[in-house]
């Protein structure tokens, strides 16, 4: 499958109606049929990454904000630790949101987030987000309690206000020059037990593992409903949706990385081009070391 027609597969629909269960599987692998198929895809684009990002940063007029979400075990620390590894820590900012602060709940929703986005030139990862809020919290309607919200009834008319936010609030962004690469890794319920599992028994991956993510995999069928609304009212023309195969580890890299590759080319970052007056001072600067 050539890389256009792999990358616009994943790429949904704004507005689509999506049906986790019946319409993506996420154990598609496209036409690579193991890990070995695709390693050297996988260097390749991790040297293109690179490349884009220095453009990226010493242009220093745009971002790139990448959004991931997931179920617990998709592999959304891998997909950090692996594709991005070409990249330069000193233009990438990485953010892993925990529960809220006393702090973050005396603001809106969005706020904590806003307060960590990528600045110009920069690449910013948020590893879950303000997506969150629509996700766990809708899952466990408890969790809105201390946020300290006005009155009022948390039905879907409340959720869509939150979908509605997330929209102007994502496209504030891109107006503003910065592109939004939203991906959700899609995992099957069996490979997630798998790795949960393997993550008891091999003592290397102790460190891992949470009572948590047990607890939550009693909601599956919760936090897919609440993965399908968002995906459906949050995919926009603006900001789309990427929905990634997750059930294996190699063939979820090689994509990120290729959707990545295509929106840091479209944005089409370039070095700076000095003025008549810099090229004289650099001229100058030559002459002067050469004479020394």
């Amino acid at each position: 499958m050539k890389r256009e027609k792999l990358l616009e597969s994943l790429r949904l629909s704004p507005g689509r109606k999506v049906n986790l269960a019946r319409d993506f599987d996420p154990a598609f692998t496209g036409t690579f049929e193991d890990k070995e198929a695709a390693s050297g895809l996988l260097q390749e684009g991790i040297d293109s990454l690179s490349e884009l990002q220095t453009r990226l940063y010493a242009e220093d007029r745009q971002a790139l904000l990448i959004v991931i979400q997931a179920m617990d075990a998709a592999g959304k620390d891998g997909v950090i630790k692996h594709v991005m590894s070409g990249l330069n820590p000193q233009g990438t900012q990485v953010h892993s949101f925990r529960p809220p602060s006393e702090e973050d709940l005396g603001h809106d929703f969005l706020w904590r987030s806003a307060c960590r986005l990528p600045e110009r030139g920069h690449i910013g990862i948020f590893n879950r987000s303000y997506y969150e809020e629509v996700l766990v919290v809708r899952v466990h309607p408890e969790l809105l309690e201390p946020q300290k919200l006005p009155p009022g009834r948390r039905d879907d008319a409340f959720w869509q206000r939150r979908f509605d936010a997330i929209n102007q609030f994502e496209r504030h962004l891109v107006n503003h020059g910065t592109r939004l690469v939203k991906l959700f890794l899609h995992v099957s319920r069996d490979v997630q037990k798998q790795r949960l599992l393997e993550r008891i028994h091999e003592p290397d991956k102790h460190w891992k593992f949470s009572l948590a993510d047990i607890r939550e995999r009693d909601y599956w069928p919760q936090y897919t409903a609440a993965y399908e609304a968002m995906l459906q009212h949050t995919g926009t023309e603006w900001a789309p949706w990427y929905l990634v195969p997750a059930d294996h580890k190699w063939f979820t890299r090689l994509a990120v990385a290729r959707i990545l590759i295509q929106q840091l080319t479209e944005m089409d970052p370039h070095y700076p081009r000095m003025s008549e007056a810099e090229q004289q001072m650099l001229a100058a600067a030559k002459a002067h070391l050469e004479s020394d």
